[in-house]
């Protein structure tokens, strides 16, 4: 009784350590954060030690046999269990994040990742890349430390406390992230090991492709030792059509078509990536034999948008350029507000030649990357702008050095629907345009999946997708020939027509689909491993239907994951929260 009693005092005073200590570290933070703002390495250094000595007093008293012990008291033990995760996890981000990171901070001033004289000096990159991969680790195992903790188990007084934490930290590891693998990859990709040519493929969102929209503008992006230069600009129609055609994986074939290697258009039918980027590089070096490509790069006009975000607005001064727009209404100043209207919409109205469209569009994009070659903007917003685009699925990389591939493949640039990356209860829903026209300016669609309670121990999912077709209602007369499709391909002037490819998991099934309720025929099909359900929909001006897509016999029970297209609608449009149904 008396050694039951002696115990309850000592965890008592550990209770009361263990709460000071955090307390004062994460006090110390915010003198942390601001001796970092006004550039007091020296003090810096010093609060990142005290720091770490608080937080591995709490770790040391929380893995101690008394509070381990504490951890299987009835009804609180799941307390005790938390605040030892919270201590680990506190611990593990002083010492092998903040140090890191403090260690580096000359390096790791973004700001100065802008060119000089037209050269980027990527130096203190390459130097902090290492240190940086640790730290985004430690943040990485300690937010999903954190994230395991069941918090309808906690009292108040702690649940919130974590759970505020663990928000905070998977903030951080988005942007740690996205700087870590900027580090890795950017020295390379500008050449500092040697001369690059990529291949950029902008993609025209008002065209849907699965990976975001018709490739239509083509350049050529030149870098070597930190420098950047547009080279030769084109476009998909002048690249023509490819007979015999090019050589794509069989099974892809038959999910979408032998237009994956005949026109550059339709090379990212397949939401694959890398096997869109590797047959636009053998078009284009079947059609240019004396420069082989090191790489394709893909973006959408939202991208664009980001990046004129960071350069502010953007004078088009191209002579050729100034002359297609001379008798328009078309800016010759680019802002982050008039650039998505001005190349999805207003351009059709006002140019009617499509290879003067494509012209017109890879112009501005070529224009954006010229004021970054120049030193328009700095390297933080710069990197703000890739981590939003990346996050949203917008900008995509295949390289076609095998080692740095294998890099990519461990960032949200793969773009790749199989394989290691696609695994977990992981979804996904890709438009493909069948309108032939630029109608998806017009579109909105949401899409959420719904876990359905199953008879058997597998899993059920619906995918429900919820499109609308907001053109006006005269459209078939009041818009262009040339954004209507006026009928060519069969579907009426105003109306818009679109191919759903919706992906379940590893190993699942595609039971069955439905429009508005009533069952409707549903194509499968098989990409690796991944089953595959394809369904045409097609809407008349102001016009909204609901498809749901099922699949059974789903495996996997991690949470779900849900890859879309990209399109004008931010993701946070798109993507409706995940709905679970209980059984009765």
């Amino acid at each position: 009784m008396l050694a039951t009693f002696c115990a309850g005092i000592v965890l008592s005073t550990q209770v009361s350590s263990v709460q000071s200590h955090l307390e004062s570290s994460m006090g110390s933070v915010s003198q942390l954060r601001g001796e970092l703002q006004a550039g007091d390495l020296e003090s810096a250094g010093k609060t990142v030690e005290a720091i770490q000595t608080k937080t591995s007093a709490a770790r040391n008293i929380t893995t101690g046999p008394l509070w381990q012990s504490a951890t299987y008291i009835p009804a609180i033990g799941e307390n005790f269990k938390a605040v030892a995760e919270v201590a680990v996890a506190a611990d593990d981000l002083a010492v092998h994040a903040a140090g890191p990171l403090v260690s580096q901070i000359d390096s790791l001033d973004l700001k100065k990742l802008s060119p000089t004289d037209g050269r980027f000096d990527l130096s203190p990159l390459q130097k902090s890349s290492p240190h940086l991969l640790a730290a985004a680790t430690a943040v990485h195992m300690s937010h999903q430390r954190m994230a395991s903790l069941d918090l309808s188990r906690l009292i108040p007084q702690i649940a919130q406390p974590v759970r505020d934490a663990t928000e905070q930290l998977e903030d951080f590891t988005k942007v740690l992230d996205t700087v870590s693998w900027v580090a890795e990859l950017l020295p390379g990709l500008l050449g500092t090991d040697g001369p690059r040519d990529y291949l950029i493929l902008v993609q025209n969102s008002a065209e849907t492709r699965a990976t975001g929209g018709i490739p239509g503008a083509l350049a050529i992006l030149h870098t070597e030792d930190g420098r950047i230069r547009l080279g030769e600009q084109s476009s998909a129609v002048e690249l023509g059509v490819f007979n015999p055609m090019i050589d794509v994986d069989p099974e892809q074939i038959s999910l979408f078509s032998g237009r994956l290697g005949t026109q550059m258009q339709n090379v990212n039918l397949t939401p694959d990536f890398p096997t869109a980027a590797q047959t636009a590089k053998q078009m284009w070096e079947e059609r240019y034999p004396a420069q082989i490509l090191d790489g394709v790069l893909a973006m959408d006009a939202v991208v664009l948008s980001h990046l004129l975000e960071t350069t502010g607005p953007l004078e088009l001064t191209d002579a050729q350029t100034l002359a297609l727009i001379r008798d328009t209404d078309l800016p010759a100043t680019l802002t982050q507000n008039n650039v998505l209207p001005t190349l999805l919409s207003n351009v059709y109205r006002e140019i009617e030649d499509p290879e003067a469209q494509d012209a017109y569009f890879a112009a501005v994009a070529g224009r954006v990357f010229s004021a970054f070659a120049d030193g328009q903007g700095d390297g933080a917003q710069m990197v703000k702008a890739i981590g939003s685009s990346t996050r949203e699925n917008r900008l995509y990389l295949w390289s076609s050095d095998p080692a740095e591939q294998k890099l990519i493949a461990s960032t949200p640039l793969h773009g790749s629907v199989v394989g290691s990356s696609s695994g977990g209860t992981a979804f996904g829903v890709y438009f493909n345009d069948g309108t032939g026209a630029k109608m998806d300016f017009y579109s909105t669609r949401s899409i959420q999946l719904i876990n359905e309670c199953s008879a058997d121990e597998y899993g059920t999912y619906t995918v429900r997708i919820t499109a609308t077709n907001n053109a006006p209602s005269d459209a078939s007369t009041a818009l262009p020939r040339y954004v209507t499709g006026g009928g060519v391909f069969g579907v009426d002037p105003g109306k818009i027509r679109t191919n759903y490819v919706v992906y379940g998991p590893s190993q699942a099934f595609v039971e069955n689909a439905s429009l508005d309720g009533r069952p409707i025929p549903v194509s499968p099909g098989q990409h690796g491993s991944r089953p595959v359900g394809s369904v045409s929909l097609e809407l008349a001006p102001g016009e909204t239907k609901t498809l749901d897509v099922i699949f059974s016999k789903v495996v996997q029970d991690s949470d779900p994951d849900l890859t879309v297209t990209p399109t004008l609608q931010s993701l946070a449009d798109v993507v409706v929260p995940f709905a679970r149904k209980s059984c009765p």
